[in-house]
């Protein structure tokens, strides 16, 4: 691998899993501080010399979410001001990725705003992971992937040695990649029939379309907020004869009370990337973390290489 004038950086939002992609990759973690003044002002400084040099900024947007964005947009600024060659970032979770049309009359369409900041601020080029919308790569004038968890979850769920699986789509919306993870994992789709009527975060879920009779649910999706959905698929999906329901889903947003929710339920367990970080033993037994370090340790050192990144999206 050709490292010369690669430097990879944290922002506050995801230094664990930046120290992850740099052991994967065998390079050290170049310095950096973010300090937090006592009126909210974030303040960004980088500890070493960058003129000339490709950088790689790995900063989620989870919360505090508007203090995480507005950081990034500072990283990329004091990138581009010290010179750097080339910016580019990660963006483990693109938490504003829900804002992606005018769908009622006067809102703001937020994920466009928060593109135009990233381009405006001096981005390159921008790595996300399942971003809510695929469209919104359409929002940029600069090149953006956006990488799948399924074959960390695929690998994972093999080890887990799951007997006569069917992977269940909670909605809609998530169908076609479940359809990939059905075909990755070699058994049948069956989808939830959603109903979500205003922006408090909660959906109904009123028929399950497939059989699961006998079968063990594997849920996918790509976040979780409140967790209400997820616990209605499951107590829906054991109505209908699934023996257990195990989910897998990429961004652990995790709003006040979702995590005694999801304890509380029918589902037998829950995986998550390490998209957003959370303190050591933050999550209960049913809940594990998968990380997606090696995903994006590759796609840098494919994007470095200048070598193609497509072979990331084949089907395990």
């Amino acid at each position: 691998m050709t490292r010369d004038g690669m430097m990879i950086f944290a922002g506050s939002a995801s230094p664990q899993l930046t120290q992850k992609i740099c052991d994967y990759l065998g390079v050290r973690q170049n310095q950096s501080e973010t300090i937090r003044f006592s009126e909210g002002n974030l303040f960004v400084r980088i500890k070493e010399n960058v003129r000339g040099r490709r950088i790689y900024l790995v900063q989620s947007t989870g919360a505090p979410v508007n203090d995480n964005f507005m950081e990034l947009l500072f990283w990329i600024d004091a990138f581009r001001r010290a010179s750097a060659e080339s910016i580019t970032v990660i963006v483990p979770y693109f938490s504003y990725a829900k804002g992606d049309k005018k769908d009622e009359p006067r809102v703001s369409i937020r994920a466009r705003v928060c593109a135009d900041a990233i381009e405006a601020a001096g981005a390159d080029r921008v790595v996300t992971l399942d971003i809510h919308a695929p469209q919104i790569q359409g929002f940029f004038k600069i090149p953006v992937d956006d990488l799948y968890a399924m074959p960390v979850f695929c690998k994972a769920v093999r080890q887990m040695k799951l007997e006569n699986l069917v992977v269940v789509s909670p909605d809609v919306g998530f169908a076609k990649k479940a359809r990939l993870f059905a075909s990755a994992l070699k058994c049948p789709l069956a989808i939830g029939d959603k109903e979500r009527t205003d922006h408090t975060e909660r959906a109904d879920v009123q028929e399950i379309i497939g059989c699961v009779e006998g079968k063990t649910a594997l849920v996918v999706d790509d976040f979780v907020i409140s967790g209400g959905t997820l616990c209605d698929v499951a107590v829906k999906l054991l109505e209908k004869g699934a023996r257990e329901v195990h989910v897998a889903v990429t961004h652990g947003v995790f709003s006040q009370g979702a995590l005694e929710r999801i304890q509380n339920s029918p589902i037998a367990s829950l995986m998550v990337t390490d998209s957003i970080e959370y303190p050591k033993d933050h999550f209960p037994s049913k809940i594990r973390t998968v990380s997606v370090a090696s995903l994006f340790g590759e796609a840098i050192r494919r994007i470095h290489n200048r070598e193609s990144i497509s072979v990331l999206f084949n089907t395990p």
